[in-house]
């Protein structure tokens, strides 16, 4: 067999369904110069948290939190020795930013996921259920959306002092799945109609394998691509709560270096200090909603033939 045939036979493989889906999609990203830059500087960030363990094990002057360098007692400028400079008792504020990207990781990432997962299966309920399900489960939803949710965690954080990094994620979850879950059971309400579900219920088919072979499948893309979005939103209320004092005072975080900054008066006397945070929390929730831009295009035809348009 030459390597003509076999070329031939590569493309004539039948490959699962899911799979045709993702390279499709794969390359329709990959024309998004959104999608690029949006991925570009998230492998940027991804390298900043994996790298964040290595300072403290080369000399534990360099742990962010209880490290301090014992020639340094103060806020001091950008040198050899410490590249971004320290804080006012001699930490290091390169270690302390690379462990805030693992942190921006952990709570962007872990309440973006809980809060699509509740708000994907909350909808698909709702739309495949009955009318009175679909009501409760909606209403519940609403009441939620209306509350706000900062202002609550802020409450919460002055009658029980401080808040764990975990239970901020918890709670930022427990407050953004409506959203989701809306977009989710209107998508579910036009697909449980289709002739592909009819033929299903036909069948024999039970509405447990209904709801998981043939509906999730169609509406999951569209839960990551709302999960992106909510990744940034994650981001910045943990920052404006660390910022606010309300923060996990165990954890260094990029708001709780913000926060440090401020309560020390080093606000506009180190701008060393005050700007690489603030411009990675910007980067950051700048690169997932590219991602999440770059997404739409692939989920949306519409939007790639106005893309075309221009």
């Amino acid at each position: 067999m030459n390597a003509a045939q076999l070329s031939t036979d590569n493309k004539n493989v039948i490959r699962p369904h899911w799979i045709n889906r993702f390279l499709e999609g794969w390359s329709i990203y990959k024309k998004s110069i959104l999608g690029k830059i949006g991925m570009v500087l998230l492998a940027v960030f991804a390298l900043m948290a994996i790298s964040s363990f290595i300072p403290p094990k080369i000399n534990p002057m360099y742990e962010p939190m209880s490290g301090v360098d014992p020639y340094i007692s103060k806020a001091t400028g950008p040198s050899m020795r410490h590249w971004l400079g320290t804080d006012f008792i001699g930490r290091d504020l390169f270690s302390q930013l690379l462990v805030g990207a693992r942190i921006a990781f952990l709570v962007g990432i872990s309440a973006a996921f809980m809060s699509v997962f509740l708000g994907t299966a909350i909808g698909m309920i709702a739309g495949y259920a009955g009318k009175f399900t679909d009501t409760l489960l909606m209403r519940l939803a609403d009441i939620i959306m209306v509350m706000p949710s900062l202002l609550v965690l802020l409450m919460l954080s002055a009658l029980f002092s401080k808040l764990s990094i975990w239970f901020i994620v918890l709670f930022i979850a427990l407050f953004r799945w409506p959203g989701v879950s809306r977009v989710i059971r209107s998508q579910t309400l036009s697909l449980k109609h289709r002739p592909f579900i009819e033929a299903a219920r036909v069948a024999g088919a039970s509405h447990l394998r209904i709801i998981f072979r043939h509906i999730m499948p169609n509406v999951l893309p569209l839960s990551f691509l709302y999960m992106t979005f909510q990744v940034t939103s994650a981001i910045i209320i943990e920052a404006a709560l660390a910022f606010l004092g309300f923060g996990d005072p165990s954890t260094v975080s990029w708001g709780m270096m913000l926060q440090w900054v401020w309560k020390t008066g080093h606000m506009f006397k180190a701008p060393y200090w005050l700007l690489p945070p603030g411009i990675c929390i910007s980067l950051i929730t700048l690169s997932f909603y590219m991602l999440g831009r770059a997404m739409d295009e692939v989920l949306d035809p519409r939007l790639r033939k106005e893309g075309e348009n221009y």
